[in-house]
């Protein structure tokens, strides 16, 4: 696989992990230096992790998975994303009590925005090519777009106040529902 290649996949699994950084940024929990730090680590670090467990699980953890990976990425996401709507609509509950960057929240976010990465692996491993480059590309491309994408997020939280909950939401549910459509319709 050429550098290209293996940038262009990155960049398609990173685009979940930036949504979410956006929608994490934008509720004005998550800002500052450790919160980015968190986020991108977190985030980086599972999308390099799942293309590497999907190449060495093979056909075993992908065909245990693949019946429900769709399901368990739109139910995490729909949660975080339903509790961020309700805290944009109504001024007396919070999305999120803590920091989403923290936590079983981040490691939940981890997760649902890395699932795709798992197939990657497994179809990486059918193409026998090591999986470690792709999967350090993988890993850094989307730690740096979470990066972009909370400082983005805090910026447009900061200017649009709860409004941007309410969009974070919105973002985190039709992302779920894109990652079950597309699994559904194979």
């Amino acid at each position: 696989m050429s550098f290209i290649e293996i940038f262009a996949i990155a960049l398609g699994l990173a685009m979940d992990a930036f949504a979410v950084s956006l929608s994490a940024g934008g509720c004005g929990r998550s800002s500052g230096h450790g919160a980015a730090f968190r986020l991108s680590l977190s985030f980086g670090f599972f999308q390099f992790m799942m293309p590497v467990i999907g190449w060495y699980g093979g056909i075993r953890i992908a065909s245990i998975m693949e019946p429900v990976d769709h399901w368990i990425a739109f139910g995490l996401l729909a949660f975080v994303g339903i509790r961020m709507i309700r805290a944009g609509l109504d001024h007396r509950f919070e999305a999120y009590q803590t920091d989403p960057s923290k936590g079983w929240t981040l490691f939940l976010l981890s997760i649902a925005t890395s699932i795709d990465a798992l197939a990657v692996g497994l179809s990486i491993a059918l193409l026998g090519v090591s999986i470690w480059y792709p999967s350090i590309i993988i890993g850094v491309v989307a730690a740096l777009l979470s990066l972009i994408g909370l400082h983005l997020g805090c910026r447009l939280g900061e200017r649009f106040g709860k409004r941007m909950e309410v969009i974070g939401g919105v973002i985190l549910i039709g992302i779920g529902v894109r990652i079950l459509i597309e699994h559904l319709l194979m």
